[in-house]
């Protein structure tokens, strides 16, 4: 399953962490995977071009990236980001977990 964690701070999202696999096919072959991956890599080039400075690392099947200062604007792409997740949830269940926790 992947794990997709959101951070939020006073009222705005303001990062995320993202690991694990779907287990939906093998690595590799994935859909859910390549859906989650290309949506990731997508909101942080979205949010390095609008200069909201994210700060991204990428370790052994994780990715996690955090604003610096986060305002409506970033949270709204965050926001969308998640929205993303939970359409993809709704078509292939018990894939992804999503949590928001306040930091």
């Amino acid at each position: 399953m992947i794990l997709a964690k959101f951070y939020k701070s006073q009222g705005f999202l303001k990062g995320f962490e993202i690991s694990g696999h779907a287990g939906y096919a093998e690595k590799g072959s994935d859909v859910v995977c390549s859906a989650v991956s290309s949506a990731v890599q997508l909101t942080v080039n979205m949010l390095d071009g609008f200069a909201f400075e994210p700060d991204v690392s990428v370790g052994d099947n994780v990715i996690k990236c955090m604003l610096k200062k986060s305002c409506k604007d970033s949270s709204r792409m965050l926001n969308i980001l998640k929205v993303h997740f939970e359409a993809v949830l709704e078509e292939f269940p018990k894939t992804i977990k999503i949590t928001i926790s306040e930091v």
